[in-house]
């Protein structure tokens, strides 16, 4: 469909609108105010990326079927929530002003504000895909998930999380390694959508655009949270250095394969009440 044909969604003007006005309050006011502004930005950031992919493809995530879009947010709260579980052991980043909450408001608040992670990487990654420069990547490898391949990968994962409880200081980073390797054999078990769907033919543009979507995410975080309060800071065991924003350069990294987990995520959460889907992320890849 040519983009020329297609006019910028409102929802896209929506996002717009929710990005700029959210922005300049969440970076000019003083005192607590983050906690009622988080959701609004993230939520304009979604809806104007989702415009901007609709506008170059003609359709999206939000276009093709809105009640599927309201459950990325839905699934989106317990699946951030699950990695603020295992930073109990890890400890790698912490909220300056959650003092001044009870736990329920804590909790109302940030599980407000978890619900935009997967609906952002997604809405971003979808977006990365319209551009040429993805299709120019020439990478074929061909990954074919067999049962002792799923076997040994859900091994693997067990075998990470088991060393990021015992000794999280030294193995924390398996925590953004460990969930993927864990559900994704069980996802292919299940014959529910995977990853793996796409390279056991070689397919590698869902994963590049994954992965980019995720750090374009995660520079955006990171900028945002920058003059934010409340806000969250690190404390990386061994990467305390060369900072962008509150974040150590090397903790970026990590954005890459935590895309990975999101989507695998998803995928076994929907998979358990709906069979397997017909591509409604990644709509115009053949698997």
């Amino acid at each position: 469909m040519n983009s020329k044909q297609i006019i910028f969604p409102l929802h896209g003007w929506i996002g717009i609108v929710l990005v700029v006005v959210f922005w300049y309050l969440n970076w000019s006011l003083d005192g607590l105010r983050t906690h009622l502004l988080f959701f609004p930005l993230w939520l304009g950031y979604a809806l104007t990326v989702d415009g901007f992919v609709y506008y170059r493809k003609g359709n999206s995530l939000l276009s093709r079927n809105w009640k599927k879009y309201v459950l990325l947010f839905l699934i989106s709260a317990p699946a951030w929530w699950l990695f603020e579980l295992f930073n109990l052991r890890t400890q790698n980043w912490f909220y300056d002003g959650k003092q001044f909450f009870s736990e329920l408001e804590y909790a109302i608040y940030a599980t407000f504000s978890f619900s935009t992670v997967i609906p952002s990487v997604f809405g971003t990654a979808e977006l990365v895909s319209t551009f040429k420069l993805i299709n120019k990547i020439k990478f074929d490898k061909k990954i074919i998930p067999t049962k002792k391949f799923s076997i040994l990968h859900f091994i693997i994962g067990l075998l990470l999380l088991t060393l990021v409880l015992l000794f999280p200081i030294i193995f924390f980073v398996f925590v953004w390694l460990s969930v993927f390797f864990i559900l994704e054999p069980v996802n292919i078990l299940l014959r529910k959508n995977s990853i793996y769907d796409y390279l056991k033919n070689g397919n590698w543009k869902p994963v590049f655009s994954l992965w980019i979507g995720c750090l374009v995410c995660g520079f955006f975080w990171e900028m945002w949270n920058y003059f934010s309060y409340p806000k969250w800071v690190y404390d990386i065991h061994f990467a305390n250095f060369l900072y962008i924003f509150e974040m150590p350069i090397l903790g970026y990294l990590g954005y890459i394969p935590f895309s990975f987990e999101l989507l695998t995520i998803y995928s076994l959460l929907v998979g358990i009440f709906t069979k397997k889907e017909d591509n409604y992320i990644f709509s115009d890849q053949n698997n």
